[in-house]
């Protein structure tokens, strides 16, 4: 299977992408309350695979991930405001320099949106590591590169006026570009809505909300209706893009990146009401004993309730705070699968199907409620690290697998799948041994990596956590000033409740994981620069 459709014009391919989407916050995940009928039959024709996971459950990292098949210690975005290498080698480019016309629309945070640290966060860097904010310490290959080159999804940049993307954006030939999150973003897309006659600034925001959750201020129903909604938006462009580009000789590549579910979780009027807070249930372990868990989950837990200074970051939740979270990410989450089908539908009318691969997957997951917890970073519970992923490629029958798999995978299988070279250093693996049914299995266990550069009460800065998955268990180490281990069967407990790293009647399998744990972090060698002699 080096090509979709076996001989004659290669496949084009149209990777839909959520943002802080699990996988289990869908119809055919199983999810008994949200409503994801399009995505439904996506994946009734797909290859599903229920054991993808991230290689950073971080938005940056994990996307640099899934474009050039690196992990973040790899390709040198290891935590979100870093900005991805502009020179890095990406499927993207490869099938640009091989023929393909790219494109890619909706958010993609491969170059910082302009949010700086907080107060508490930047003072935590400079004591633990001053030399990170240094403006002296400087990378050599910077010094070659134009003034702004990292500035491209700066949202203040596009604020100014309407800023085209150079050609060459990581390999995309055109962008329409969202950047941040929730009912008042930047970039393309708020340019886009004042042309129609609305202002994202005066309608979007809390502050402009019809009505607000009191209990947390990042749930609210957004006085922007659903034809200006960003989700709407992305969809209007994609099916744009795709009427464009199914008229050329070339196959095409189109990234369509919802900038939803992630929080603020705030759909408009018929979304908003959709789902009632009182009919979601709480999570196994929303109420667990965390007595073993480590330090910095124990002192969330102890402040339940009370969201942190920083809106990105993990806090534990009451009952009544998931539930109207949950309710409104689920509107955002049928919003966004309406979208999907209206552009799976301009596939279909352009006669396309049977001449694309479509892939949909999220950039990591959101606690949301699991654990008693919210949102995301300092910890590798599934509800982050497992995402959707389905894979329709035609004349490929439709199944599940629970083989595991990476973000990083997916370069290389899409690659493989278009008949595109490979370039150097790709650490993932190509996954259509697995679409074809030809294995079960690509690997007996993975590494997720995470590094921060400040932290949380109970975890220091500089904080680094690595763990090892496998069907059998997951192991994870915090490594640094306040060391701790978590180590859970996954077998007998699939909910990650007990964590078992002092428990000495599972020191063999700890023993067996921690050698693992070395042999595939040292498997992750950095191998893409080119030795040119022996010395």
């Amino acid at each position: 299977m080096s090509q979709a459709s076996g001989a004659g014009r290669r496949p084009n391919v149209v990777v839909f992408i959520a943002d802080q989407l699990r996988a289990d916050h869908l119809g055919f995940a199983g999810n008994p309350v949200v409503k994801t009928p399009h995505l439904d039959r996506l994946a009734a024709a797909s290859v599903v695979f229920t054991e993808a996971t991230v290689a950073n459950p971080t938005c940056m990292p994990n996307r640099a991930s899934l474009l050039t098949g690196r992990w973040p210690s790899a390709h040198g975005t290891r935590c979100n405001g870093i900005t991805m290498d502009p020179n890095a080698s990406t499927m993207v480019r490869n099938m640009a320099l091989d023929g393909y016309n790219t494109a890619a629309v909706g958010k993609l945070h491969h170059q910082n949106m302009g949010w700086p640290f907080e107060d508490d966060q930047r003072a935590e860097i400079e004591a633990t590591d001053p030399l990170l904010l240094s403006l002296n310490h400087r990378d050599a290959a910077e010094f070659d590169r134009e003034p702004g080159w990292d500035r491209w999804e700066n949202r203040s940049d596009h604020e100014a006026g309407f800023l085209q993307l150079p050609k060459d954006y990581y390999g995309y030939q055109h962008v329409d570009l969202v950047v941040g999150h929730g009912d008042n973003p930047g970039g393309h897309y708020r340019h886009w809505a004042a042309g129609r006659g609305w202002d994202p600034r005066r309608l979007g925001g809390a502050g402009n909300a019809v009505t607000v959750y009191p209990g947390w201020e990042q749930v609210y129903e957004t006085a922007v209706p659903v034809e200006a909604h960003p989700s709407s938006y992305v969809a209007d462009k994609a099916i744009e893009r795709i009427g464009a580009l199914a008229g050329e000789d070339e196959p095409f590549f189109l990234f369509v990146s919802f900038p939803d579910p992630h929080h603020p979780f705030s759909p408009p009027a018929g979304y908003a009401d959709l789902y009632s807070p009182e009919d979601i249930p709480l999570p196994a372990g929303f109420h667990q004993d965390h007595s073993k868990s480590p330090e910095h989950i124990r002192a969330l837990i102890d402040h339940r309730g009370t969201p942190g200074s920083d809106s990105t970051m993990t806090w534990s939740v009451t009952e009544d705070q998931y539930r109207h979270a949950a309710a409104a990410q689920y509107g955002l989450i049928t919003l966004m699968d309406e979208q999907i089908g209206r552009v799976l539908g301009a596939l279909s009318a352009q006669g396309l199907d049977d001449d694309t691969v479509v892939l949909f997957t999220s950039d990591h997951g959101d606690l949301l409620g699991d654990h008693g917890l919210m949102l995301k970073h300092f910890t590798h519970y599934r509800a982050v690290t497992n995402v959707p992923l389905t894979i329709r490629v035609p004349g490929t029958a439709p199944r599940s697998t629970a083989a595991l798999v990476s973000t990083a995978d997916l370069a290389p299988t899409l690659l493989e799948l278009t008949g595109t070279a490979a370039f150097r250093g790709l650490q993932g693996q190509s996954l259509v041994p697995l679409l074809e049914g030809s294995v079960d299995a690509v690997r007996e266990a993975l590494i997720i990596e995470e590094d921060q550069p400040f932290g949380l009460p109970g975890l220091p800065a500089p904080v680094r956590i690595r763990s090892v998955l496998t069907r059998r268990a997951r192991l994870t180490r915090y490594f640094g000033t306040a060391a701790a281990t978590e180590l859970y069967d996954l077998l007998s407990d699939p909910d990650e409740l007990d964590n078992l790293a002092d428990d000495t009647g599972h020191a063999q399998l700890l023993g067996q994981l921690t050698e693992l744990m070395l042999e595939e972090t040292m498997a992750l060698g950095v191998m893409g620069t080119r030795p040119t002699a022996s010395a």
